[in-house]
């Protein structure tokens, strides 16, 4: 009996610690700034509530002390040419409609913010907050006057590039099918110019993530208003294109914009490079597509399915994942914190679109992101700065700027 009294003691002691950083955690407002979104036809009639088979909905945000979220208007490069352009547009849309969906379902929980101060404003109400962001300038066809349309449903950051480059720049990571070289354009092109300079006056931040390191400092230094980096590692500790390098940084600092570092697997630790190669080449083989999100084995026949599961092992085996965890992810917080300072670092997690480690996995898990911040000796200003205060004060900053 005195055991199990001394055991139930014990416990009682272990969770005090983590329900003071559950308690803290909940006091902060916590922005994630990259989930990705089915469309409009993939998610059929699901309204984002309590889903089984996506990182982010309702349910979990709440459960997981999630305030806000920059859902994503996302669209994947293809070639440069009305027909492209047209289908681009037609792809962001039918993301847009998801969110708009949700949105419309439940008023009482979830509202859409197109400033920092309507941000604040539903928050304080109690309700959840959707941000809207746009990951591709390629639908824009090249025309900076395309970008109202988008500013117009609510959109209030542009990702310029994404897989493979396109008429505004180039992408970290040229499109290989293509042979597409390293760069085509040495950075931004004249259009890119402009949509930049579009998004100054309209008030929309510009986002360097999935843009060549060229492309990136270059719209840091003619951008009139701070810029962001929505969802990017850091190259020092995982040496990949994708990443951001210590000039990108600082250049994004020097604007006095903000990093927000994403907890995706690949980017934090490096895998075997044979492997994605592999599993891409598999899934192209038995049908499986790479959409805006995990590509999900029981949409093929059981022949194929079986096929894909059992060639998986054979990958896996032969170039093992890497698992990278909580504490991997604050390791690039904390390289970035040191390089340019607390307040110009942010989070994303990049759910829905490949994003997710082991302890934050789905907006359920956010508080752990906290307790490992807590446990690393940040402060509870510098974690506020982190979670959203840091990305808030830019929005605000490009907000202002515009009406100047």
């Amino acid at each position: 009996m005195l055991i199990t009294i001394l055991a139930s003691a014990l416990i009682g002691l272990a969770d005090a610690p983590a329900a003071e950083n559950r308690t803290l955690h909940d006091k902060f407002f916590t922005l994630d700034t990259h989930v990705d979104v089915l469309r409009i036809e993939e998610a059929e009639n699901k309204n984002y509530l309590q889903l089984p088979d996506v990182q982010v909905d309702i349910a979990r945000m709440e459960e997981g002390g999630l305030d806000g979220v920059f859902f994503i208007l996302f669209s994947a490069q293809g070639p440069l040419t009305p027909e492209g352009h047209a289908a681009a547009q037609q792809e962001a849309l039918a993301r847009y409609s998801t969110i708009r969906r949700m949105l419309d379902r439940h008023p009482d929980r979830i509202e859409l913010a197109r400033s920092a101060e309507e941000a604040q404003r539903i928050n304080a109400a109690g309700k959840l907050v959707a941000f809207l962001g746009m990951e591709n300038g390629y639908p824009l066809a090249g025309d900076p006057a395309n970008l109202k349309q988008y500013y117009d449903l609510g959109v209030r950051y542009l990702g310029i590039t994404h897989m493979g480059h396109n008429g505004l720049g180039d992408s970290a990571n040229p499109d290989r099918k293509k042979r597409e070289p390293e760069t085509v354009h040495g950075g931004l092109t004249e259009k890119g110019r402009a949509v930049v300079a579009k998004a100054n006056q309209l008030g929309i931040m510009v986002d360097v993530s999935h843009a060549h390191r060229e492309t990136t400092i270059e719209i840091a230094r003619i951008s009139s208003a701070p810029v962001i980096a929505s969802h990017s590692a850091v190259r020092g500790l995982a040496d990949i294109s994708r990443n951001m390098d210590d000039d990108q940084l600082r250049a994004v600092k020097e604007s006095g914009g903000v990093v927000q570092i994403v907890a995706f697997n690949n980017y934090l630790l490096i895998p075997p490079p044979e492997r994605m190669p592999a599993i891409i080449k598999l899934a192209t083989e038995v049908g499986l597509k790479f959409g805006s999100g995990r590509p999900d084995p029981d949409s093929l026949s059981p022949e194929m399915r079986k096929k894909y599961l059992t060639e998986l092992a054979v990958i896996d085996k032969k170039w093992p994942k890497v698992t990278a965890t909580v504490a991997d992810f604050v390791d690039h917080i904390d390289y970035a914190v040191q390089l340019i300072g607390i307040e110009h670092v942010g989070i994303a997690s990049d759910f829905g679109g490949g994003g997710g480690i082991e302890g934050w996995q789905d907006a359920a898990q956010t508080p752990n992101v906290t307790q490992e911040l807590l446990a690393r000796g940040y402060r509870a200003e510098d974690i506020r700065k982190l979670w959203g205060e840091n990305l808030l004060r830019v929005l605000a900053d490009v907000e202002r700027l515009s009406q100047q």
